[in-house]
C-alpha cells in the first residue's frame, strides 16, 4: 500500500501538485484536473491496488491532496473482523476478540501522527 501526499498551490491561473518526499509532481488549470494528474503519477510509481484520494484546501490558494494505493487490504482487514466471529465457540473466540481489539487500537495510533500540522 503506497500512501502519496502533495501539498498543492496556486498561482495566477495554474495549480502546481509536489510531493512530500520524492520527486513526483504535476501542474494543470484546475483543481479537479491537477488531481486527475496526481492519480495517475502516484499510479506511475505504485500501482498495487485500488485508489482513494482526499482533496483539502488549507488557504483558498493552497491544498493538501492525498493518494491512497492499495486501498483493497485495508477492505480485506475489515471483512476479517466477520471470520473472527465465526471462529468455532471455546476459550479461542474471546482470545481473538481481544486481539482484533488490540490491532484495531494500534491502527487508530497509527493514523493520527502524519508528521505534520495543518495549523502550523
Amino acid at each position: 500500500m503506497g500512501v502519496f501526499t502533495f501539498v498543492c498551490r496556486s498561482s495566477g491561473n495554474e495549480w502546481t501538485g509536489k510531493s512530500v518526499s520524492g520527486d513526483l509532481e504535476a501542474s494543470a488549470g484546475s483543481t479537479f484536473d491537477l488531481q486527475r494528474k496526481l492519480v495517475q503519477t502516484a499510479l506511475s510509481s505504485d500501482s498495487s491496488g485500488g485508489v482513494q484520494s482526499s482533496f483539502s484546501y488549507v488557504t483558498p490558494t493552497s491544498a493538501v491532496f492525498q493518494v491512497i494505493i492499495g486501498a483493497a487490504a485495508a477492505t480485506a482487514y475489515v471483512g476479517g473482523g466477520g471470520a473472527a466471529a465465526a471462529a468455532p465457540a471455546g476459550g479461542a473466540a474471546p482470545a481473538a476478540e481481544e486481539k482484533k481489539e488490540e490491532k484495531k487500537e494500534e491502527k487508530e495510533d497509527s493514523d493520527d501522527d502524519l508528521g505534520f500540522s495543518l495549523f502550523d
